[in-house]
């Protein structure tokens, strides 16, 4: 295919036309089946004069006086994704009806409980008019046009909110920072903030597999798609175009109701959590569990709280929202078993953080500095380290974690860092965790750092390092440098006698069949040896948050 570069070079593929993908055209029709109303491929008229489709589901007995929910996303209102394509999605689907869509809100349980729900084809997708861009503004511009357009219809009553998993929660950031005049309630289940610094390049490391498997999943337009894996390599600081896909957090002021998981680690958890942390509404609440995320999406007790909480903002019932703990948080045991918990705030405001040293001699993790000088080495594309540290009383570790090394690459001038921390039964045996949408091989917490990379931003934190991405600075032969390394947020219980380990590599933690909706990094500036320092002033440490 041709690419074309509009936009600051931006680059763009001609899109799939979507006859070629299955699409049932873009046709008016209305019908009334399983107590619905629908009415398919709706045009809504977006600020430029182009047209997005959306379908029109409401309760077939009530068309007056709805509340709206409203799915938004490039996948396909028409169901163009099944579960069926992600093997270990955990999903009930025998509990969905035939009318919900990949990661949406089912619409058959929303209108039967009052509401009315809008799916939308993105604009630009299959039949909305325009070109596909990824969080960029003027897809945000474009949802926003369709949520003022809803709260104006005769048979709304001027409330609209917005609901769905990922792509389906990213875009709700990004629009509830522009302040529609009819959005009421966002709840934004699990969905990154930042598409740079979550999803493709993990610590300046650039992700290979993630965003080539979404690629062709959100290439169905009759005009073009943006073409994401040319502007990364275009792109490969933080720059002006990665600035504008990320939402101004703290102009949210709209009551939110956010879920994220400990199990998303490459994905959607930090950038979750940090926009509940940075968002400025005073009606805001945060739920974090440790489980695969369409299942928990799409639980029994999930849906429950969903419609309590539109109920209560979109309806304007009196119900047990206000009295909701501000956070709840499950700690993991191990899959599929932790206790949820009750909070006041993220992070934790009675978390100790515990340094734990590195002894490379002996390859554990110590509460006191190696005294002596000391350095293990690996080989940097296929070797790793292992230190560990065996707890001799029960200790939970929730929140964010920081990895500080004094590291020296032998045959290179940078270093791609893959760091995994780990839960050791007392047997001896891993503790694994759902992780990733469809896996159960997932750890404690994963972190990367390109070292190039190392420069921290004026916002970074002890606890948490974050990273300018404006500049490299390369290594030198023999140059010993400092890097704090961001371990992104977990919540974990160990138990006295079980083991934290920590492991430190040059390549991908997990890694999977190139074509499986999972993360990867194939290229990486690794060459020769790795070698990390520990004693004598090299104060290599984990820095450990545990809660009392």
């Amino acid at each position: 295919m041709t690419q074309q570069a509009v936009n600051n070079d931006v680059a763009f593929l001609p899109g799939n036309p979507p006859e070629n993908a299955g699409w049932p055209g873009g046709e008016y029709s209305r019908t009334v089946a399983d107590d619905m109303q629908i009415d398919y491929n709706v045009k809504v008229p977006m600020r430029d004069g182009k047209n997005l489709l959306v379908d029109l589901y409401r309760p077939a007995e009530t068309t007056t006086d709805l509340p709206i929910l409203v799915a938004w996303a490039p996948y396909g209102k028409h169901g163009a994704l099944s579960f069926a394509g992600w093997p270990g999605h955990d999903v009930d689907l025998d509990q969905l009806s035939k009318y919900a869509a990949f990661e949406t809100p089912d619409p058959a349980f929303w209108t039967r409980n009052g509401y009315a729900v809008i799916m939308a084809d993105a604009r630009g997708s299959w039949g909305s008019e325009g070109d596909v861009t990824m969080c960029a503004p003027e897809e945000a511009d474009a949802c926003c046009d369709l949520i003022e357009w809803a709260g104006e219809q005769d048979w709304s009553n001027g409330k609209v909110g917005m609901a769905g998993v990922s792509w389906y929660a990213v875009i709700q950031w990004a629009v509830a920072a522009r302040r529609p005049a009819h959005l009421a309630a966002i709840n934004p289940w699990e969905g990154w903030t930042d598409l740079y610094k979550e999803v493709l390049t993990h610590g300046g490391i650039p992700e290979t597999q993630f965003g080539a498997a979404l690629g062709p999943l959100i290439a169905n337009t009759h005009g073009r798609v943006e073409d994401i894996l040319t502007n990364s390599m275009n792109h490969p600081f933080y720059d002006e175009y990665w600035q504008s896909k990320a939402p101004d957090l703290a102009a949210i002021e709209v009551p939110a109701y956010v879920v994220a998981s400990w199990s998303d680690h490459g994905l959607h958890t930090r950038g979750t959590l940090e926009g509940f942390r940075r968002i400025s509404s005073e009606q805001k609440w945060l739920e974090v569990h440790g489980r695969k995320k369409w299942q928990n999406f799409y639980d029994r007790d999930s849906l429950a709280r969903q419609r309590e909480f539109f109920d209560h903002f979109l309806k304007g019932e009196e119900n047990t929202v206000e009295s909701w703990p501000k956070v709840r948080i499950e700690v993991r045991q191990r899959a599929y078993s932790g206790e949820n918990r009750a909070e006041n705030e993220w992070p934790l405001a009675r978390t100790e953080y515990t340094p734990l040293y590195l002894d490379t001699g002996q390859g554990s993790l110590t509460t006191d500095p190696a005294p002596a000088p000391e350095n293990i080495s690996y080989d940097a594309q296929s070797g790793r380290v292992v230190f560990d540290h065996t707890f001799n009383k029960d200790t939970e570790v929730t929140g964010y974690t920081k990895l500080r090394l004094w590291v020296e690459a032998q045959g290179s001038n940078d270093m791609d860092l893959f760091v995994a921390l780990k839960k050791i039964d007392t047997a001896g045996k891993e503790v694994n965790f759902p992780f990733f949408s469809t896996f159960d091989d997932g750890n404690v917490a994963l972190g990367w750092l390109r070292v190039s990379r190392r420069q921290l931003a004026d916002d970074s934190q002890p606890e948490q390092p974050r990273y300018t991405h404006q500049t490299e600075e390369l290594l030198t032969e023999g140059e010993i440098v400092p890097v704090d390394i961001e371990i992104w947020p977990s919540s974990t219980l160990f138990r006295a006698g079980e083991t934290l380990r920590l492991v430190v590599q040059g390549h991908d933690v997990n890694s999977y069949e190139q074509g499986l909706f999972a993360q990867g990094h194939t290229y990486t500036r690794n060459s020769g040896r790795h070698i990390i320092h520990s004693g004598n002033g090299h104060d290599s440490h984990l820095l450990l948050p545990t809660i009392p």
